[in-house]
């Protein structure tokens, strides 16, 4: 029986993470698309993996969905990654610097926006990892507000024909689902497939050494790629 310790989600890179939720049947291997890392700056070592505190936005006209009591940063758990979604619509910013100074407080671990942020150079200064679709100059109101915590979110693909034959699927991130994401991407790693995920990831990181060893040596990628993935 061997003594080694399985490895952890946390190390391996999102796209390890997205392939081997591609070959579990995830049809968007669990990728949260066009979020891209705006902090920090220097990005290249940088891996996210926590599990998430979901965070709900919808347009100020929205008369209908709650009101939360408290801010959502405030009520933020230890050790998690905050994932917001706001309206697709929307052009104003979700997070601002005073958020992430809150979020170090409360021991949070980063925040991945479908949506905007602003106050860039604040959350640089922080070091304080945030991922998102884009920035802006303006904050939240009159625009959009906190309707709900911890609850699933369904994040479509933006910019495309939602009814499309080719449509990318869109991303479903539940609270406490794993969040693994660098400089490639973000991934949503459903909480029950973690130890699958684990799993495959650690068989496709095997491979790939060996193809890129055969690969450098001169023997080709479609040769490699042959012998060690069978294809």
């Amino acid at each position: 029986m061997s003594t080694r310790s399985s490895p952890s989600l946390s190390v391996f890179s999102a796209c390890e993470v997205s392939d081997a939720l591609i070959k579990l049947g995830v049809p968007n291997g669990g990728l949260i698309p066009d979020i891209h890392i705006l902090s920090p700056s220097t990005s290249s070592n940088l891996r996210l993996c926590a599990p998430a505190y979901t965070v709900q936005m919808v347009l100020a006209s929205n008369k209908s969905a709650p009101k939360l009591s408290q801010h959502f940063v405030d009520t933020a758990t230890e050790g998690s990654v905050i994932v917001v979604s706001a309206p697709p619509q929307a052009k104003n910013a979700v997070w601002g610097g005073l958020m992430t100074a809150g979020a170090q407080a409360r021991g949070a671990v980063g925040v991945i926006i479908s949506g905007r942020c602003r106050d860039l150079a604040e959350h640089r200064d922080a070091g304080f990892p945030v991922f998102a679709r884009g920035h802006s100059t303006v904050g939240q109101s009159p625009f959009v507000r906190p309707a709900a915590i911890n609850v699933p979110l369904h994040i479509p693909t933006q910019g495309v024909d939602a009814d499309g034959p080719d449509t990318f699927p869109p991303a479903t991130v539940e609270p406490g689902d794993w969040i693994v994401a660098d400089e490639d991407g973000v991934v949503c790693v459903p909480k029950s497939k973690v130890d699958e995920v684990v799993r495959i990831a650690q068989q496709g990181k095997e491979v790939d050494a060996k193809c890129m060893e055969d690969i450098k040596a001169g023997k080709g990628v479609q040769a490699s790629f042959k012998l060690h993935r069978g294809k």
